[in-house]
């Protein structure tokens, strides 16, 4: 456990923005399931937001929301 003030408070921090990022995290994974079962132009469009958004925040990297939205294209061709 922390002892000085300035650890609490560091410990306090880490520990919203752990929920803050699991929050994301899990919208991005939700976001993805849903475009990925409807295969439709809004909910890839809203994956796509999503994944800039978490890119942007710096929760995932930049090529990794590319890889996702290039996957997420792939099924709106598929049709």
């Amino acid at each position: 456990m922390p002892i000085t003030s300035s650890a609490k408070k560091a410990l306090r921090q880490a520990n919203k923005r752990r929920e803050a990022n699991r929050e994301w995290k899990d919208k991005l994974k939700d976001a993805i399931k849903t475009a990925t079962a409807e295969k439709t132009a809004a909910a890839v469009s809203f994956a796509y937001k999503i994944a800039d958004k978490s890119a942007k925040k710096g929760l995932i990297k930049p090529n990794k929301a590319a890889r996702i939205k290039s996957n997420l294209s792939k099924l709106l061709k598929t049709k």
